[in-house]
């Protein structure tokens, strides 16, 4: 535990220093719902019905944006190799980098995201849903997004794939996240979906990225 521990602490200073694909994700989202009621115009009514979903995509669209970066560096300089040959499991390795990237990207999103989303008019009833939900999606987004990388790790630009592969299931937590913001009655159950979401990879997808990590180290 404190090698999975020191890892966290290292990508998280990583991050805080570099900052790279976080900086660009947080600015990405930031843009996006600043030019959105100057596109849209000054209609009210109408950035206040689609704001709970424009915030889920700008937050969708922004963790996709520092996905790449998640391994790619690591690949790059050999540490991956050491930490795949490593005392730690490498699905723990996996699972540390995503927890980093988590939070560094996708939790200070999905925390900012109720407050900017009074730039668009969000409606005040549904600030408490849509938090719940952007915090339990946003978790399943970075794991997801650590599957994407792992199988692009070795690709140079391989951005835009890892978009193609993961944007899929990324579906599901887009329904469920804006379903829980619609109506009082689909709240609980969007939440409880998202929570299942949020499990389901915790538990499959530092597996399955890391087979795809040791096809590419071998």
């Amino acid at each position: 535990m404190k090698l999975i521990w020191a890892l966290m602490r290292r990508d998280l200073k990583l991050a805080t220093r570099q900052g790279g694909g976080a900086g660009t994700a947080i600015g990405f989202f930031v843009t996006v719902i600043v030019l959105l009621p100057l596109g849209l115009g000054p209609d009210q009514a109408l950035l206040q019905r689609i704001a709970p979903g424009a915030l889920w995509i700008a937050l969708l669209l922004s963790v996709l944006l520092s996905a790449e970066r998640i391994f790619q560096s690591d690949f790059e300089d050999g540490s991956l190799d050491a930490m795949a040959l490593g005392v730690v499991p490498l699905e723990l390795v996996v699972l540390a980098k995503a927890a980093a990237h988590w939070l560094t990207t996708a939790l200070p999103l999905a925390v900012a995201a109720p407050l900017l989303g009074f730039l668009i008019n969000l409606d005040p009833g549904v600030i408490l849903p849509l938090g719940l939900a952007m915090l339990l999606g946003s978790l399943a987004l970075s794991l997801l997004a650590s599957l994407g990388a792992a199988i692009t790790v070795a690709l140079r630009r391989g951005g835009l794939l890892v978009s193609l592969l993961i944007l899929p299931f990324y579906v599901p937590c887009l329904i469920f996240g804006v379903a829980a913001t619609t109506s009082p009655d689909l709240t609980k159950p969007s939440l409880l979906m998202l929570s299942a979401i949020a499990l389901a990879s915790l538990v499959l997808i530092p597996i399955a990225a890391a087979a795809a990590l040791r096809a590419y180290l071998k």
